[in-house]
């Protein structure tokens, strides 16, 4: 925060007023004043003009604000036992302005003072910040980066009869963002503001001028009457009424003219009362009056629907203009994000028509949706801040990108800038968890099929002996016979060395004592009945097989191992 040397309400303050973005306006810009428009707002700043207020609003509303003011600071003073000084200041990157009530000197703590009212005391009482100062308050947060928290009195000057709320800026530093992006689209709405006509007053409706008195005495018959006359000026009266509605002023005429003609209608029919009181039937007045009389009810129906009819144009109009307005910036945003392109909202029409529900002017309804616009140009715009943000993340890892982020156009629409850098985070350890899972499963792999490739070489027939001697750990002795493992347990009755039939005895033995003589090989219980050896009894759930069928069960495996390398090759080649 910048402090000036600024003193509120001086020339040179004014001044600076006119040329800054003020916190006392920003309620204003973001359509939260019911006051005063935002629409109006872009006009004074966009032509240099000042905002006026009229005698009363100055005297008894600014004026009695600021004699106030020192009387509610003294108050948040004895809540802090600490003193506040008012100040005008300016964001550290002078885009921003605000004119404080008080600060204390540590810059921690921000006072706003305001004029007491019955709907801001409703906010109060609800621990809540009253609608038309919530932005004001933000702003000084985002002018003074170091205040934590913002003490907000509404009073008469008494102790007794002022309201408190303390507001964190924790609660609701997340909308200074939403600020700045007001103020931009505020800052462009001036630039591409065009003039229009001047704002006329209130208006309040004009029936056509009245029609002449009819004058009629019978006595019996017609005795005098300016009948002629009469229909003459009624006529032309009636045929110069005004159907081209535009403006509030043709409309409120015409809701004004057809309260007129039936009152019109309502005269004619009483004053013929009156002369079929006096006589019999005189056809000649009569006539001229129902054809005035006819003439004016027609006119009366025909307005009072076209005023409807246009009216609902009309407000039609106002909210296509403002889904136009929306539809604009999306485009102009779009521009520049290619494949990231912003949807519009589903509802933006329903919001554009909300935002008139109840406006009964012209005026009134193109404040509101001019308002509402800007709001959701806001919106886009912070939106498109966000995505060009994570696109910018994710272009730091390009390579990243294409393989692990087919999403990435979504995740930089719903994700904020540090939820993207956690998720990339979490992304490529888990990618890369997963590359060293498969470089480990393919080391294994390896190794399996060179500790096969091993056990192959191993098993090389020893020139000079019977196949059915070969020894199973690729060991020969000088005579060329295989010899015998001579740490072979025990209870094995079968030697390794030893594999001839004569040798072995005559006993049943289990799957897991030939898998035991086999190793570092192994085989199932189908694999042995796939080489034609077959179970000879079973024990609980051992399957039992005869111990002399063990050259047999070797041979068979030496010959399937024998022929692998064929095998592969034929398989290889077809």
């Amino acid at each position: 925060m910048k402090i000036t040397q600024l003193k509120q309400g001086s020339a040179e303050w004014l001044a600076h007023r006119r040329t800054m973005r003020n916190a006392s306006d920003a309620s204003v810009m973001m359509g939260a004043c019911p006051s005063f428009s935002r629409r109006e707002l872009v006009r004074l700043r966009a032509v240099g003009l000042e905002r006026e207020h009229s005698d009363y609003v100055q005297r008894f509303i600014l004026d009695r604000g600021h004699e106030v003011e020192p009387a509610l600071r003294a108050v948040a003073e004895s809540m802090l036992a600490e003193e506040l000084y008012p100040v005008v200041a300016v964001s550290d990157d002078g885009y921003l302005g605000a004119s404080f009530d008080g600060i204390t000197m540590a810059e921690d703590v921000i006072f706003e003072a305001k004029q007491t009212n019955a709907e801001k005391r409703v906010s109060i009482d609800a621990g809540e910040i009253p609608p038309s100062d919530y932005w004001q308050v933000v702003q000084q947060f985002a002018v003074c980066e170091n205040a934590e928290r913002c003490i907000y009195l509404v009073g008469d000057g008494t102790d007794v009869g002022t309201a408190r709320l303390t507001i964190w800026r924790k609660d609701i530093e997340h909308d200074i963002p939403k600020l700045r992006a007001g103020w931009a689209q505020f800052d462009q709405d001036v630039a591409e503001y065009v003039p229009e006509e001047a704002p006329t007053s209130v208006a309040v409706g004009r029936a056509p001028e009245s029609l002449p008195a009819l004058r009629v005495e019978v006595t019996g018959m017609v005795t005098a009457s300016n009948l002629a006359d009469f229909k003459a000026q009624a006529l032309a009266v009636l045929g110069g009424i005004n159907r081209d509605l535009q403006t509030d002023e043709d409309f409120a005429n015409a809701e004004q003219t057809v309260k007129w003609c039936r009152g019109v209608e309502e005269r004619l029919a009483a004053t013929k009362d009156a002369v079929l009181s006096q006589t019999a039937d005189i056809e000649a007045v009569f006539r001229t009056m129902d054809e005035v009389s006819a003439e004016t009810r027609r006119i009366r129906l025909e307005l009072d629907k076209l005023v409807t009819r246009e009216k609902e144009a009309r407000r039609t109009d106002i909210v296509q203009a403002g889904v136009a307005a929306v539809r604009e910036h999306y485009a102009a945003i779009n521009a520049t994000l290619g494949a990231h392109a912003l949807n519009l909202p589903a509802t933006l029409t329903g919001d554009m028509g909300a935002a008139i529900k109840g406006k009964k002017s012209l005026t009134s309804m193109r404040d509101a949706v001019d308002a509402a616009a800007a709001t959701a140009k806001i919106a886009a715009s912070q939106q498109a801040d966000r995505v060009r943000a994570n696109v910018a993340i994710l272009a730091e890892q390009p390579e990243v990108v294409q393989m692990l982020f087919a999403d990435r156009v979504q995740l930089c629409a719903t994700k904020a800038a540090d939820d993207l850098r956690n998720l990339i985070a979490a992304r490529v350890a888990e990618h890369q968890q997963r590359e060293r899972d498969r470089l480990e499963r393919e080391r294994q792999k390896q190794e399996e099929a060179e500790r096969i490739e091993r056990e192959r070489a191993q098993q090389t027939p020893v020139a000079g002996v019977p196949a059915a001697q070969q020894p199973l750990d690729g060991t020969a002795n000088n005579a060329g016979v295989a010899t015998g493992s001579r740490n072979a347990p025990p209870s094995e009755s079968v030697t390794r060395g030893s594999l001839s039939p004569a040798s072995l005895p005559s006993k049943r033995i289990k799957l897991g004592d030939i898998n035991g003589w086999i190793a570092p090989l192994s085989i199932t219980a189908d694999g042995l009945a796939s080489l034609g050896i077959k179970p000879v009894g079973t024990e609980r759930a051992a399957k039992l097989y005869a111990a002399n069928d063990l050259p047999k069960i070797c041979q068979a495996l030496a010959k399937v191992i024998a022929d692998a390398p064929a095998r592969a090759a034929e398989k290889a080649a077809a």
